[in-house]
């Protein structure tokens, strides 16, 4: 692979490492105190989670769900009101949860079966389901003073007796553990390749490329040690992003959608329903708007009838800064893992060094078009065909 080659595929990296190196001179350090790079991935961990199937609406041919703000806010009103009034956790969190696959299934009836554009049926939702939610409220603000609640989605995984605040060891070793899976997968998977007659990158380069993952797991535990440990939350934001990384990468159901974006009319030729593809992205858009109006809802501690504003735009943007095609058919689960991660380094850094509310719309803007226009210009694309 030639330089142009490599800058072209790992450009996003690239900009990752600039930009979080950038932003820890800038705040003299504070950017990589352990405290807020564990707080980096809880505090965007709605953007992580909501990326991920939103990523299924823009492989569809460029589309995206203006509700999930929304709805993300209706689930964590609905999970609030119900322990306010005596509900259990457990409770409250399946009936946000049916409440958000309930809007799945609506918003994925409507733009798949009755045909209704994505941006019209998702934009009426946004105003819907806020509504909505405001109305389970009751214009007031509640708060979530249920400790099992907040232990299932903010408390931290420790060793009694071994572990204490600024010093778990167990977080390291876990971060060890999973770096050495990491590199022995990629061998399996890049010995099982090789022997199957798929064309493989060189040894040396998946060396350095696991080298650089492992380093940076190993970091991350390293961090997560000198404060309080693994979060759960965490546990919660590898589960989803595994899972569709999985459904994305290995399964037939994934690339129905990759199909489905990259050409409908030849996708339903061949035999695949592209109002399916529709429907279950859309429903797994709300489910994952739902999980994330419980995370957010934990870790803030209450919920007003203004949660959630903007928060589509930024899952929207995380796919776009992490390489997604605005055209759809193109893009990955780790690709816009990065952009989500970028996102959220530039959030913290500007809000660390202190940087006016305005100029941080203006700079999250500048990086959102750069991104699109870089993927547009990279790929020679000029319209839908």
């Amino acid at each position: 692979m030639n330089a142009t080659a490599f800058i072209k595929k790992y450009t996003m990296v690239i900009a990752l490492v600039v930009v979080f190196i950038f932003f820890t001179i800038l705040t003299g350090g504070k950017l990589v105190l352990a405290q807020n790079i564990s707080n980096l991935l809880l505090q965007n961990a709605y953007v992580l989670v909501m990326a991920c199937s939103m990523l299924l609406c823009i492989l569809t041919g460029g589309n995206v769900d203006l509700s999930v703000g929304s709805t993300l806010c209706l689930s964590a009103a609905l999970s609030a009101k119900l322990m306010d009034l005596g509900q259990p956790p457990i409770v409250a969190i399946a009936c946000s949860l049916c409440v958000a696959a309930a809007i799945g299934i609506f918003n994925g009836y409507m733009i798949g079966y009755v045909h209704i554009p994505p941006f019209i049926c998702t934009l009426a939702g946004m105003f819907l389901f806020r509504g909505l939610a405001r109305v389970v409220l009751d214009s007031r603000t509640i708060s979530f003073m249920n400790k099992d609640f907040l232990n299932i989605f903010t408390s931290y995984i420790t060793i009694p007796g071994v572990d204490q605040k600024g010093n778990c060891p167990s977080a390291l070793v876990v971060g060890i553990i999973v770096a050495i899976g990491i590199t022995a997968a990629t061998f399996v998977s890049h010995k099982s390749k090789k022997a199957r007659g798929y064309a493989v990158g060189s040894v040396a380069g998946s060396l350095v490329k696991i080298g650089l993952i492992d380093v940076l797991v190993i970091a991350y535990a390293w961090k997560l040690m000198h404060y309080k440990g693994i979060p759960v939350m965490l546990v919660w934001i590898l589960v989803v992003v595994l899972t569709f990384a999985f459904i994305t990468s290995s399964t037939v159901f994934g690339r129905y959608f990759y199909a489905v974006g990259g050409n409908e009319k030849a996708t339903k030729l061949s035999g695949i329903d592209p109002r399916r593809v529709y429907f279950w992205a859309y429903f797994l858009m709300s489910l994952l708007a739902g999980l994330s109006g419980l995370l957010v809802g934990a870790r803030i501690g209450s919920v007003d009838g203004n949660m959630g504003n903007s928060y589509e735009m930024d899952a929207i943007a995380s796919c776009f800064i992490g390489g997604a095609s605005a055209y759809g058919g193109s893009g990955t689960v780790p690709g816009i893992m990065v952009g989500a991660i970028l996102l959220g380094v530039i959030n913290q850094g500007m809000s660390i060094y202190g940087l006016p509310d305005q100029w941080q719309y203006v700079v999250k803007g500048a990086v959102l078009l750069l991104a699109v226009v870089f993927d547009v210009v990279s790929n020679h694309k000029t319209g839908k065909s």
